[in-house]
């Protein structure tokens, strides 16, 4: 955990089909441990597509990853799984878990073959419940809560799994105004304790909200990237999505527009 570049990419290009259009073409970057990292771009920019490459489920067809000084592959499935977590846009549960038993999914690294959560387990799932406000839903079974509650389960999920790195996709994107408030005050204080996140959002304003560097990505590549400051700037941003962007400074708080 040294190393000041906690996720460090090289050269890396992804395809479905290696005869077809490249995913993402030639990526290198260098995320720091601590950071709040938003990686923003347009639908098919190949944002979630980079999460599923940094937690394993992909392999790239070029290029390397890096976790934490090490090949990404040099990890098992258990040293990885205690090394970065996921919070999913969406997730299908087969079984009718009570949300405890589904935020204690997240203590799974931690056990043995067969083994069953234990009393610590469970104060570590209570306190991720707690942490997202669903304490009192903890019996209530997963199906019967709404879209944003569900999507604060998931959060509390991977907040039991301690993870160093959490990655986030579109975490907002069921949350009402109070609970992505909530939401956004947990990620800030993840980031005070060493956690590193990075999460994917089409929004430039929760980017700026929260994060303190955005990754720009247009058709599988890296237009720009650094801190949040320097490079949410009309010229980037509208370069990003196609259209005419402004960037306005309302009472301190940066307020991002189409123009």
């Amino acid at each position: 955990m040294n190393d000041p570049a906690i996720i460090s990419l090289s050269g890396l290009s992804f395809s479905y089909n290696r005869s077809g259009q490249p995913v993402l073409q030639d990526l290198s970057l260098e995320i720091p441990a601590g950071s709040i990292t938003a990686i923003l771009g347009p639908n098919g920019s190949g944002k979630t597509t980079l999460l599923r490459l940094l937690l394993g489920f992909l392999r790239p067809w070029q290029g390397t990853i890096r976790l934490a000084g090490r090949p990404l592959k040099s990890y098992s499935w258990q040293q990885r799984s205690q090394l970065i977590g996921l919070v999913p846009q969406d997730e299908h549960i087969p079984f009718d878990f009570s949300t405890l038993e589904y935020v204690l999914l997240g203590r799974a690294p931690y056990l043995g073959p067969l083994e069953m959560p234990g009393q610590a387990d469970r104060q570590v799932a209570l306190k991720a419940l707690h942490a997202t406000g669903l304490a009192h839903l903890q019996d209530r079974p997963l199906p019967n809560l709404s879209s944003g509650e569900r999507q604060l389960a998931s959060v509390a999920r991977a907040l039991a799994q301690k993870p160093h790195i959490l990655l986030m996709d579109e975490p907002t994107a069921h949350l009402d105004l109070s609970n992505k408030a909530r939401l956004l005050e947990i990620m800030r204080h993840l980031s005070t304790q060493e956690v590193t996140l990075v999460l994917t959002t089409h929004d430039p304003n929760l980017a700026s909200a929260v994060a303190n560097r955005a990754v720009l990505m247009r058709h599988g590549q890296i237009l720009d990237t650094g801190p949040v400051d320097s490079a949410l700037t009309p010229t980037n941003l509208s370069a990003t999505y196609g259209v005419p962007v402004r960037v306005f400074q309302i009472e301190g708080q940066r307020v991002i527009l189409l123009s």
